[in-house]
């Protein structure tokens, strides 16, 4: 692979004949974020013939195409606009808000985080639930979005043994990030409730609940409320 700078601080990285990765600062912030997300939008409405596929991350955007089909002075040119602009972080204008069951067998280590943070149980709930999230990406599965930033009280690290089972829904921290575990798969990340949503539905038209640069709040809900929504989901 070979890195070429680009215009507005970024750097267009070559990874083979069929995919262009353009790089932003690399960090953790909703401004870098904001730029990656732009791009990513304005490749995606450019319409270019062969571009099968563009991901946004945290700090960068892949874009895949094919390049017996692609225009790469056009693909160039939306590129360099895109990285030359300075968009606005701003938050959606309806945050999705997704109730969360905290603790007990929902959120088995909400006493842990809980103990490394200094604080009870129940003001770690309320810091988690008191922030409006961002959805950086999403990655490792399908729907599942990295979000942030966590209040840096509550942001544990990683498991020391990650899980070989964490159950779909879960809510979990991970340092400065949050996030929901949309299917059963391992997993590291402290787990302190459950949501009764599904991150990723392939029966719904849009099959994933988020997007990068969505805004997300989550609320408290008791178990009843949980059981009753996922048995109202499953009918």
């Amino acid at each position: 692979m070979t890195g070429a700078l680009a215009g507005g601080g970024a750097t267009i990285v070559h990874a083979g004949d069929s995919t262009l990765i353009v790089e932003f600062e690399e960090r953790i912030d909703p401004a870098v974020n904001a730029r990656a997300v732009a791009l990513a939008e304005a490749v995606r409405a450019a319409g270019l013939p062969g571009v099968r596929d563009i991901v946004p991350t945290f700090r960068s955007v892949a874009i895949y195409f094919d390049p017996l089909r692609t225009d790469n002075d056009a693909l160039s040119s939306v590129l360099d606009a895109g990285v030359r602009s300075s968009p606005e972080v701003r938050p959606a204008s309806t945050p999705l808000r997704v109730p969360v069951c905290y603790g007990g067998a929902f959120g088995p280590d909400l006493a842990a985080l809980a103990e490394f943070a200094g604080l009870s149980e129940t003001a770690v709930v309320e810091l988690h639930a008191a922030s409006t999230y961002r959805v950086f990406m999403l990655g490792f599965l399908p729907g599942f979005a990295y979000m942030g930033s966590v209040d840096c009280r509550i942001a544990a690290p990683r498991r020391e043994t990650p899980r070989v089972k964490v159950p779909a829904g879960s809510v979990a921290v991970a340092g400065v990030q949050t996030g929901i575990y949309p299917s059963a798969s391992p997993g590291g990340w402290q787990l302190i409730g459950r949501t009764p949503l599904k991150p990723f539905d392939r029966r719904r038209p849009q099959p994933f609940l988020f997007a990068a640069g969505d805004a997300v709040q989550f609320y408290p809900i008791e178990a009843g409320e949980f059981e009753k929504t996922v048995c109202g989901e499953e009918q």
